[in-house]
């Protein structure tokens, strides 16, 4: 074989191995083509293992965090009750042992809702003009003597608190109470009488009921116990004993937005 024919057959195997490479570069640029293709091999298999270990960390990260419930959304109430309210009422109210009678009178309260609660609290003050009484005649020594006890205004200053069931609020209510009484004593001649401011507590509950944005309407129940006053019949002193009364009103109030 000739020099000429072994280079032929020693290009046509390098051909045959490396494959197609265009124009005859010499055996020099064949070998530096090797090495650069196995370099991009190299580098190739490197940020294939890289892009591995980055995914298998990421995936053991996702594993690993604690899944964590979102809170629950705070609906706000429908209604809201908060804010001042001026009123007026009215009802009939009778007394633990006897007398009974009508009154009528004016509200003003403030109302404060919790944020995104149904809870609802307050203060109150109302009073009213009464007629609310008892009469009696009894025989003292020959004489009939006519005796009259009468409640002829009454009030409280109350905390209120309730449950608001949209427009609706069911509540409960106590504090201080007062009611000016007068007593008189009559033989059909002469008359005597007095009058007196007694005080006490007062406690119950109620439902009110928002018709419109600005209007409520309401009825409710009070207990009322007051304590003893004395009073002065002509220069004679007379302890009158403490007294309980009872009232059911209805009312209508008006809240300022």
């Amino acid at each position: 074989m000739t020099l000429e024919g072994a280079f032929a057959s020693a290009f046509s195997t390098l051909r045959h191995h490396a494959g197609e490479i265009g124009p005859v570069m010499g055996l020099r640029g064949i070998m530096r083509m090797f090495n650069y293709r196995g370099q991009n091999m190299k580098q190739l298999l490197l940020a294939g293992v890289a892009l591995s270990v980055a995914t298998a960390a990421s995936a053991a990260d996702m594993r690993a965090r604690p899944y964590t419930k979102a809170p629950p959304a705070v609906v706000s109430p429908a209604y809201n009750w908060s804010g001042f309210y001026v009123g007026a009422m009215g009802g009939f109210g009778w007394e633990t042992d006897a007398g009974s009678g009508g009154f009528g009178g004016g509200t003003v309260g403030y109302n404060w809702q919790l944020p995104g609660s149904q809870f609802v609290f307050g203060v109150e003050v109302d009073a009213a003009g009464a007629g609310i009484k008892d009469r009696f005649t009894e025989d003292a020594g020959g004489f009939l003597v006519t005796t009259e006890n009468k409640i002829n205004a009454f009030g409280s200053v109350t905390g209120r608190a309730g449950f608001a069931i949209d427009a609706a609020l069911l509540y409960a209510k106590g504090g201080w109470a007062w009611a000016n009484a007068k007593t008189s004593l009559t033989d059909g001649i002469d008359t005597l009488a007095d009058s007196q401011t007694h005080t006490g507590y007062t406690i119950g509950g109620g439902l009110e009921y928002l018709f419109t944005p600005n209007w409520s309407a309401k009825a409710e129940y009070m207990y009322t116990s007051l304590g003893s006053e004395t009073y002065n019949f002509g220069g004679f002193p007379a302890d009158s004993g403490s007294f309980d009364f009872h009232t059911i009103k209805v009312g209508v109030n008006y809240h300022f937005r």
